[in-house]
């Protein structure tokens, strides 16, 4: 499995689009929209028990959460979530900034206070993410890329960081399987770049069956 260290490097790495070939383009496509399609279906039954837990956890706030990110080449769209925090979570972010616990353009806590009972689960196994199948299905997302970031986080970005948004954002990456929230921003930000620099349908694939692992057995995710 990758690893963190194995990755620790200085920011000289630039985004070489070389590897996003047209073919590369129409593969990765046609398989996102197979595999979105069939997860959706075969999922649905997931959903609905998600979806009952949630409500009976916190009957007062919805199932589902959009929030606006930031895809490729900057274009706003809303991604949705299982929702996994209290109702107005967003609007606490603020009293919170002085627990952030992850370097950089990024707010995390690991015993944040918001999140509910339920999302503790969802979170940890990543299910909260399972609507993103929809966003990969419209094609606003891919099933593998860079984790698509918050408005207020770009806006810290440098321009060596906004090159992880030259590709179209992914569900999971190689920062899921290098340990999620134990690697810092910048080593976020030289993942994607490999990523992306290294662009193939081989690795996309690798990249999901190694996710697969990090669900059952996971790290870092909170």
């Amino acid at each position: 499995m990758e690893t963190v260290s194995s990755h620790r490097q200085e920011q000289v790495e630039q985004v070489n689009l070389k590897s996003i070939t047209p073919t590369y383009i129409f593969t990765k496509r046609c398989f996102d929209l197979l595999a979105s399609l069939l997860g959706l279906v075969l999922l649905s039954g997931v959903f609905l028990v998600i979806a009952v837990l949630i409500k009976i956890d916190d009957p007062h706030g919805k199932v589902f959460y959009s929030q606006t990110r930031l895809g490729k080449d900057g274009q706003y769209f809303q991604m949705w979530k299982f929702r996994s925090m209290v109702v107005g979570a967003d609007k606490m972010v603020d009293q919170l900034l002085e627990q952030n616990e992850v370097a950089g353009a990024m707010f995390k806590i690991k015993d944040d206070p918001r999140i509910t009972r339920v999302g503790r689960v969802l979170r940890k196994y990543s299910l909260d993410e399972l609507p993103q199948l929809y966003n990969v299905l419209v094609g606003d997302m891919s099933l593998v890329g860079p984790r698509p970031p918050l408005p207020r986080e770009v806006r810290k970005y440098t321009d060596y960081d906004r090159q992880r948004l030259a590709v179209i954002p992914g569900i999971t990456g190689l920062w899921q399987i290098s340990g999620r929230n134990d690697v810092d921003f910048s080593e976020m930000v030289a993942l994607d770049i490999r990523y992306i620099n290294r662009a193939s349908n081989y690795q996309d694939i690798k990249i999901l069956f190694k996710t697969i692992l990090v669900v059952i057995h996971p790290k870092g995710a909170y």
